[in-house]
């Protein structure tokens, strides 16, 4: 059984839900720091211009966990967002498929930056017929009482509670992971390895690493086909 555990993320990449398909079990990490200026409140899509940012105004403080940063209702984001959406996508095959869920999705007051990332990714999973479950860490009992343990040793805990034998780390995690960790604790330890497809897009020339947004919106039904032919 495999065990795939990541932060919750604004509409994430094709990547992202890559690991999703190859777990068993997705563990949502809600309750690891808040890293300002990467993934976890904003992503990118494609525009005539090149790539935007989608970015979810918070306010937070220094050392929070993701699950305590709360969302700027004071900025007018969700309106941006779904004007930028409009702009850039309102001629893409299966604009009319998904944008009234887009927009039955922000015309939500918000106030979680956690809760907010996790309906996003939900609703992706629905949409691409995706039935990994999954769980967030912060409602998982067990880890409340182990809140001071360290990175590796929060992941080997979290695969062992949900009864897995093998934890899928992203690509990156040869440069951190402690490998001889896991085998102590008799988990096999892989490494996702994902090659990110090429597929029509609007706009010019292909740019990959984009919000899955932007892969639904131009490919609609061919969406998970795609990101599983990715997976290696």
């Amino acid at each position: 059984m495999i065990c795939a555990i990541h932060q919750p993320q604004t509409f994430p990449w094709l990547g992202y839900i890559a690991k999703i398909i190859q777990a068993d079990v997705f563990i949502i990490l809600d309750n690891v720091q808040f890293k300002k200026n990467e993934w976890q409140n904003r992503n990118r899509i494609k525009t005539v211009a090149g790539m935007q940012w989608l970015t979810v105004p918070v306010i937070h403080k220094f050392g929070q966990s993701i699950n305590e940063v709360q969302i700027n209702s004071q900025s007018n984001w969700q309106h941006k967002h779904i004007q930028a959406i409009k702009t850039n996508y309102g001629k893409s095959q299966y604009y009319h498929v998904f944008m009234p869920d887009i927009e039955q999705l922000y015309d939500r007051d918000w106030q979680s930056l956690a809760e907010f990332n996790l309906a996003g990714i939900k609703w992706v999973l629905e949409k691409l017929a995706i039935k990994t479950p999954l769980v967030v860490a912060s409602e998982i009992d067990g880890l409340k009482k182990n809140a001071d343990i360290g990175p590796d040793d929060r992941l080997i805990l979290i695969t062992k509670m949900m009864q897995a034998d093998t934890y899928l780390s992203g690509a990156g995690g040869h440069n951190y992971l402690k490998t001889d960790l896991f085998l102590k604790n008799k988990l096999k330890l892989i490494f996702q390895n994902f090659e990110h497809p090429e597929y029509q897009q609007l706009h010019g020339n292909f740019i990959s690493h984009l919000s899955v947004l932007d892969l639904l919106f131009n490919e609609g039904p061919n969406a998970r086909s795609l990101i599983e032919g990715g997976i290696r």
